[in-house]
């Protein structure tokens, strides 16, 4: 079997288009449906069907494409093995959050890229559960994720440390004002939230609901720099991981909001499948990041 099929079989399910599929790959559409017929006949099987004018995999299809992501897998595995001679080479592809990518990796990064510039570090962001969901399918070798602690018997799991979740204000909002503050006293606050599905939303949900306080929020964003922005212009309140802040802290743009009665903390994980076959490259991360363990 031609291996470049597998590939375009992978664009098209990607995607959900031949003619898609056909632009990133550079070929003509008509070559993309002729290696899908082809692919289609080798294992006597429809591997798309339309619907309501678009394309979706068959339940054959779904079959294959997990297939077809550890054939690809493994091939990837075997190049970069075998093309890792006395300097590390190859390629890295990392999931993580928005506020570890930008506030807790760049410095261990940095510090990799000076020992190993050969190596290509693809950096993705997502939701927690996409990540682990993509550590899975092997879109990633491997995540840093911030959420509650993972039990998970397909993945190997590393706490590298506890990060708090803390309420940061206006320097000027009232809150900042008092000595002390009652969790019930955020009942009447404008609350400001990260995208839904965020594993520390769902804590602050939890938080909320665990003190009979109704949920609501005033803002949604998906960017922890507009949050910080949005509270320094006191449009509301909100909760972030105490790397997402610090340097607003110590600056004075932002205040932290002390509630004794919510000392929540994420726990800072890095994640790989128990099966991922690990490149001396991806060793000599995993071993930077968990170094201070």
């Amino acid at each position: 079997m031609n291996l470049d099929y597998l590939h375009t079989f992978r664009e098209v399910a990607k995607w959900n288009s031949f003619t898609k599929a056909g632009e990133m790959l550079g070929y003509a559409q008509s070559s993309v449906t002729t290696q899908i017929k082809k692919l289609e006949e080798e294992f006597g099987v429809i591997l798309f069907e339309r619907w309501g004018g678009k394309i979706k995999l068959t339940s054959a299809g779904i079959e294959l494409l997990e297939y077809a992501n550890k054939i690809v897998s493994l091939i990837d595995e075997a190049k970069q093995s075998l093309s890792e001679q006395a300097d590390l080479a190859g390629s890295l592809s990392i999931g993580t959050i928005e506020s570890v990518a930008g506030f807790y990796l760049p410095p261990y990064l940095q510090a990799f890229k000076q020992r190993y510039p050969r190596v290509n570090l693809l950096l993705q962001q997502n939701i927690c559960n996409r990540l682990v969901k993509g550590v899975k399918e092997g879109k990633y070798d491997l995540a840093i994720i911030l959420d509650e602690k993972r039990e998970d018997p397909d993945l190997n799991v590393t706490v590298i440390k506890q990060e708090p979740l803390v309420l940061v204000a206006k320097p000027d909002h009232h809150l900042a004002q008092l000595d002390k503050v009652d969790i019930r006293m955020l009942s009447d606050e404008k609350l400001i939230v990260t995208e839904q599905g965020c594993s520390y939303r769902e804590v602050i949900g939890n938080l909320y609901r665990n003190h009979s306080i109704r949920f609501e929020y005033t803002i949604e964003l998906g960017s922890i720099e507009a949050i910080k922005r949005c509270v320094a212009y006191g449009l509301g309140i909100a909760f972030l991981p105490l790397m997402a802040v610090e340097t607003e802290l110590a600056k004075g743009s932002l205040v932290r909001i002390f509630l004794p009665e919510a000392d929540m903390r994420l726990s800072l994980q890095l994640i790989y499948h128990r099966k991922k076959w690990l490149s001396q490259s991806m060793k000599q991360l995993t071993s930077l990041l968990v170094k201070e363990i």
